[in-house]
């Protein structure tokens, strides 16, 4: 980076002038009793301060904002250790906060888990899975652990299972798609256990051949569960390498300009056990986001003794700006647990619903714990309604912030018993992955509202937006807010209509500052102000101007975390602190990085080498192909002259 970029200064040689003589004359600077640590300038800030929107600079002293508003009025307050960065034009916004996501549970497995968010096709994701298999040492699996879509793919499918053992003859494969089903070839199944004799559990299917042996396919019907408890029988990272591993998941969501992130808790994933790994780098100061969490139960019938249990351990708040509980869910009873597959019928809830779920919310309101409860369907927030307005009449809520998630099929009556309870809705893009399946089953004019974002936001009450990544949607951020705005899914199905489609600011807002009702921090950060916590992201493309297609390819080129650089990219990549590498060694995230973009492309050199391997590059009309191009393609996969013409090197396969 030139010095032009990155200067320290003496502020009283800057312009001859004394920083006393701006700091009277700004009204967006505190009287300051020192210099700033940070000055930031040259850049274009959206600050969602609606008394102070609009400003190019921005001064950090102790971790928060101390001035936003013109270089000319700042840049005089630096102090000789100040730091100041020209930001070169760029456009600068709040660092993103995920209202749901597992990042605690992503983190102790990010370094062994291949990602395919974002690849364009599937002959790409099948030749990472070659490539990957072949680098993965005995007992450990490849496991590609949700974040796309088939709709993404140019081909429109999944792999066939004979198609992964001909990539993975040896090595364990597990590949989740969404929460409707897994692929495990040979080895997998032997890995695990599965025979002929092996009996289908509760709302799962082992699928079988004529034989009855398992075919590799494991099917929610609609439980997840066994697709989470096979997951679980795959060798873990020992504790160091988890370490890095949950460094490495942080700095990836760093790269895509997450600063902040509410934990949603998960399935296997007890507290305080599973907690250890995240606690101790925050002990060590190397949490690179900040991170509430919640906690969520794990057996079905011992809810309530959990919360009792819990609720002597921590109190909600309890720890710091950088790790802080945040109350009870995503699950709070197993009875009242509604899996998102649009591919099966809607579940109904069992009969004790209601009898398990009410002396739990009695518990946490007595507690004064907050909650979340995971709900997609209108039906089941319907029986949860009645149960909160039951215990409310003889327990009020009282300002309590509690809200539901998902929430796709949510009607316009229950977003009224929401607001009347003082609830909020946090929702996230699962349809940006599920569209195409939800309009089979339930329609066009349904899917229109699904959910209906413009009218919980028309009742007025809290909404935030997240990820629930990892498992099903993918944790990049900018998919979420293309799907605000676009209401495209990631196949290219148009889903809302303009009426629930949101602006580029209003999108924005719900990844920020409206995300901190949803961890009790309101005005603490989410905006860029004197006084909030100094996380900002400086993007490398404008999300104001760029295309609609462009917004889902934006990555930060710089990050802030409390006024700390904890990524930089191109001109700031020297500002970012160094990170030991991806451990073990043979991790897919040292191969092919995480989220794919164009830039990590370009940064592992994997499919360059791959295009040039399978003569891509070449004139070759038949077997011969763009990999950057495959999603773009309108070539039908039913027509197979055309579509192996532009897709048929199969490089994955040979």
């Amino acid at each position: 980076m030139s010095q032009t970029r990155r200067t320290t200064i003496t502020a009283l040689g800057l312009a001859g002038m004394a920083p006393a003589a701006f700091a009277r004359s700004s009204p967006m600077t505190a009287a300051p009793t020192a210099s700033p640590d940070l000055i930031l300038h040259g850049g274009r800030f959206t600050t969602l301060d609606r008394a102070n929107p609009n400003a190019d600079a921005a001064a950090v002293k102790d971790g928060v904002f101390t001035a936003v508003g013109s270089a000319r009025e700042i840049i005089p307050t630096a102090g000789p250790q100040t730091r100041i960065i020209d930001l070169g034009g760029r456009r600068v916004v709040p660092g993103l906060i995920d209202s749901h996501t597992h990042v605690i549970r992503g983190g102790l497995n990010y370094n062994m888990e291949l990602r395919w968010d974002g690849v364009p096709s599937l002959a790409d994701a099948m030749a990472m899975l070659k490539t990957q298999a072949a680098n993965t040492p005995p007992p450990q699996w490849v496991r590609v652990v949700g974040g796309f879509t088939r709709h993404q793919f140019a081909e429109k499918r999944l792999p066939t299972l004979d198609e992964i053992n001909a990539a993975a003859p040896e090595t364990p494969v597990f590949i989740l798609h969404l929460y409707d089903r897994a692929l495990l070839n040979r080895a997998a199944l032997r890995a695990v256990g599965y025979t002929k004799d092996t009996p289908n559990p509760p709302g799962g299917e082992i699928q079988r051949d004529a034989a009855g042996e398992p075919t590799g396919m494991l099917i929610a019907q609609p439980n997840a569960m066994i697709l989470y408890s096979t997951l679980a029988k795959g060798p873990k990272l020992p504790e160091e390498y988890q370490l890095n591993s949950t460094r490495h998941f942080m700095r990836e969501l760093n790269r895509l300009g997450v600063t902040s992130v509410i934990d949603a808790g998960g399935g296997f994933q007890n507290y305080p056990d599973d907690y250890e790994i995240i606690e101790k780098l925050h002990e060590d100061g190397q949490l690179t986001v900040r991170l509430a969490y919640n906690l969520f139960t794990q057996k079905p019938k011992e809810e309530l003794n959990d919360f009792k249990t819990w609720g002597k351990q921590v109190r909600p708040g309890q720890g710091d700006d950088y790790y802080r509980h945040n109350g009870a869910g995503e699950m709070l009873v197993y009875s009242a647990a509604d899996f998102e597959d649009f591919r099966q019928p809607r579940p109904d809830m069992p009969a004790n619903m209601e009898t398990d779920l009410e002396p739990v919310i009695r518990q946490l309101v007595e507690q004064r714990w907050p909650w979340r409860l995971h709900a997609t369907y209108n039906e089941t927030i319907d029986r949860a309604l009645d149960v909160y307005e039951k215990v409310n009449r003889d327990m009020p809520f009282d300002g309590l912030h509690w809200f539901f998630d998902h929430a796709e099929t949510i009607s316009e009556r229950n977003i009224d018993r929401i607001a009347a309870l003082g609830g909020g809705i946090a929702v996230q893009h699962r349809m940006m992955y599920q569209a195409e399946d939800f309009a089979e089953r339930y329609g066009a004019e349904a899917l229109a509202d699904s959910p209906p974002i413009s009218k919980m936001l028309a009742a007025g009450i809290p909404v935030g937006a997240g990820t629930d990544a990892t498992r099903v949607a993918s944790y990049n951020p900018w998919v979420s807010l293309s799907w605000l705005v676009t209401g495209k899914s990631l196949g290219g199905l148009r889903m809302y209509p303009a009426t629930q489609r949101q602006d580029r600011e209003t999108a924005l807002r719900l990844w920020t500052e409206a995300n901190t009702w949803f961890s009790n921090e309101e005005g603490k950060k989410g905006v860029i102000a004197v006084g909030r916590l100094a996380d900002l992201v400086v993007l490398d493309r404008d999300y104001f101007s760029v295309a609609e297609e462009e917004i889902v390819h934006i990555e930060s080129d710089l990050t802030l975390l409390g006024g700390q650089v904890v990524w930089g990219a191109g001109d700031f990549s020297r500002e970012a602190p160094p990170i030991p590498p991806p451990t073990p060694d043979w991790s897919p995230v040292r191969a092919f990085g995480g989220y794919h973009t164009t830039k990590t492309q370009e940064r592992t050199g994997f499919f360059a080498k791959v295009a040039a391997a399978c003569g891509c590059t070449t004139a070759c009309g038949v077997h011969g192909h763009d990999h950057a191009a495959t999603a773009r393609l309108q070539a039908s996969a039913a027509d197979h002259k055309s579509f192996w013409g532009a897709l048929g090197c199969a490089c994955w396969a040979v």
